[in-house]
């Protein structure tokens, strides 16, 4: 066991090898080429015009210095370093409009040609800024130059921690320095602008997305780190001496703040959990913040100096462990890109410390800023691809779910028709039976009947009318089983043509009165065995008039009534005999058939869901037969 536990040990130490030393070269590749593209890449200026050789008044001294140079950093703007050169005007170059290009410089520059005041970078705030590597240009006015030697002096206003920095002055023909000025313009200044507006954009996508997504703070927690990445690149602070806000300040050197936000939401966004003591990345930039609260500038200058930058520094230290950690244990894009982007942006802060502690010399030209797009590009990719995957998994879901969905079709289909067909077979059972009883009932007993009239002797009359009344009772049966649409008037007309044949030998008249227009409303859910119910308790009441109450004339009445609730039918039938006594409960008293008779004709009213009521006395007898709203479905009165 302790041999397959070493093998299992080993293999997971070479796939973990397997993955990481593949990542290492990578970075090792990527680290070069940003080398060797910062080298390779970086604008060329044009030389032949270069004016590199000044004296410098500092201090009450004079030197003779040569740019680029660096001066003493200082937060007072009474004495500023002040560089006087000379440049020479060639008689064939008069005629040629020439301008004066700084490359790069800090804090601030005025420009004077022959004593006058050409340029001025504090009227333009953006330009005062040392992470933005902003160049200025200006064109000398024909009427300050003359051929030969002319004078230019530079006065360099310095304001911060940050050593002061002059770049090599270029004057000449304008149409030979404008296109290096716009070269280094469009670098860095117009695409700083335009990755920070696309960091705005996806500020508001990352902001939309936690709002609809509240239990992943991730996205909450991209957009704060985004908007603290477009306030930093959009808002200036007035140059001195003019006085600006403290929030201003503080917003500008919340850059630790805005690594720390990058660097859980990198923790959060590869699904692991926020450690307890991650909130003490946020301290140094929570003290820069209260520190410019508190006194102003230039504090939260000196502070983000010794705090800031050196926080930035370790979360880019910190994201690159959390991407190679990440590829080490999963090895999917989002670590690649996020690791990718950290080495990128990590290796131009290394560039630009080494600029600001002048091991570089010669040299101060800030890309971190710029180089931070490397991980807005990260996140989007990371971003795209999770949105790609979770799109991908949806399609997957949604074909399974549509597959299942077929399958429950196929089966509700196969279930619906066999629940149809048990439907069909149980409603064929049920008419059987009906049939047999009501066959049974009527049919068989008459039958019955003949058969022992037969063998007993009696008269041809008396077998003959019951050989009617079996008759009858099969065209009952028939009649039923026809399909009359709902309307219980067909069945009524059949049944009064029988009742009349009936009553015409005994000299009964039948009168049928119709008090309303419709006669009974239509019921489409009436069923044959509904209309068998009520035309044999309109055949028993006939039948009780003619054996029981020696009637003379019997009247029928069919009519609609509606109380409200929706229309119902009424028939009645009254004759003119002489009727019997009521019990007190309803039922005829005295006489053992009559009653069973009437309980039979309330039975069959009930599984009908109609209402029978019976009225008799010495003037003759009534039966009203009160109709249902709606029919029944089943005969469960009847069990």
């Amino acid at each position: 066991m302790s041999e397959i536990a070493a093998k299992a040990v080993v293999s997971r130490r070479r796939l973990r090898l397997a993955r990481i030393v593949p990542y290492l070269l990578l970075q090792i590749l990527i680290v070069i080429a940003i080398v060797l593209g910062l080298r390779l890449l970086e604008p060329r200026d044009p030389d032949g015009f270069a004016v590199s050789e000044f004296s410098l008044r500092e201090a009450g001294t004079t030197r003779p210095v040569t740019l680029p140079h660096f001066t003493a950093s200082r937060y007072s703007l009474a004495d500023p370093p002040l560089y006087s050169g000379k440049f020479l005007l060639k008689r064939d170059g008069a005629n040629t409009t020439w301008s004066v290009f700084l490359p790069r410089f800090s804090n601030g520059v005025e420009v004077a040609v022959n004593g006058v005041v050409i340029l001025d970078s504090r009227h333009d705030p953006t330009a005062n800024r040392p992470d933005r590597n902003t160049p200025e240009i200006a064109v000398i006015p024909a009427s300050l130059l003359r051929e030969g030697s002319n004078d230019i002096n530079v006065r360099l206003f310095v304001w911060g921690p940050l050593l002061g920095f002059l770049d090599t002055v270029y004057v000449g023909p304008d149409a030979a320095l404008r296109p290096a000025y716009e070269t280094r313009t469009l670098l860095f200044v117009t695409l700083p602008v335009v990755f920070s507006a696309w960091q705005s954009i996806l500020a508001v996508i990352l902001a939309i997305m936690w709002l609809m997504r509240r239990h992943e703070p991730v996205y909450g927690v991209l957009a704060t780190a985004m908007v603290l990445g477009v306030v930093q690149a959009f808002l200036t602070p007035p140059v001195p001496p003019a006085t600006s806000s403290r929030l201003a300040g503080v917003l500008l050197s919340s850059a630790p703040i805005e690594s720390a936000l990058i660097v859980a939401s990198a923790v959060l966004f590869l699904g692991w959990r926020w450690p307890r003591y991650g909130v003490l990345l946020f301290v140094p930039g929570l003290i820069v913040i209260a520190g410019g609260l508190i006194a102003g500038p230039p504090l939260p200058r000196i502070l983000f100096m010794l705090l800031g930058i050196p926080t930035v520094g370790f979360c880019l230290v910190l994201m690159a462990g959390i991407a190679a950690y990440a590829v080490l244990r999963r090895q999917d894009v989002v670590s690649f890109a996020l690791g990718c982007a950290a080495t990128i942006v990590l290796t131009c802060w290394v560039h630009d410390m080494l600029s600001v502690f002048e091991i570089m010399p010669n040299e101060r030209t800030f890309v971190s800023r710029l180089s931070y797009s490397a991980l807005l590009i990260a996140i989007g990719a990371g971003l795209t691809w999770r949105f790609a995957r979770a799109l991908n998994q949806v399609d997957s879901f949604a074909g399974q779910l549509v597959a299942r969905v077929r399958e429950a079709e196929e089966r509700l289909k196969t279930s619906f028709a066999r629940e149809e067909a048990r439907a069909r077979a149980a409603a064929l059972a049920n008419e059987r039976t009906r049939l047999m009883r009501d066959l049974h009932d009527g049919l068989g007993g008459q039958l019955i009947s003949i058969v022992a009239l037969s063998e007993r002797g009696h008269e041809g009359a008396t077998i003959t009318d019951a050989a009617r009344a079996a008759l009858k009772d099969l065209r009952l049966v028939i009649d039923s089983m026809d399909d009359i649409g709902g309307d219980l008037m067909l069945a009524l007309g059949s049944w009064r043509e029988r009742a009349a044949m009936q009553l015409r030998p005994h000299d009964i008249a039948l009168e049928w009165r119709v008090a309303t227009p419709q006669g009974l409303p239509l019921h489409p859910e009436l069923r044959p065995w509904h209309v068998i119910q009520i035309v044999r308790i309109l055949d028993e009441a006939v039948t009780n008039a003619v054996k029981h109450a020696a009637a003379r004339h019997i009247i029928v009445t069919i009519e609609t009534r509606d109380d409200g609730e929706g229309p119902y039918g009424v028939i009645s039938v009254a004759d003119d005999g002489r009727g019997f006594a009521l019990g007190d409960d309803g039922e005829a008293a005295g006489a053992s058939q009559t009653a069973r008779g009437l309980r039979n004709m309330k039975g069959r009213a009930t599984r009908c869901g109609a209402v029978l009521d019976l009225n008799s006395d010495t003037s003759g007898t009534q039966v009203r037969l009160q109709l249902p709203r709606v029919f029944p479905d089943s005969d469960v009165a009847a069990v």
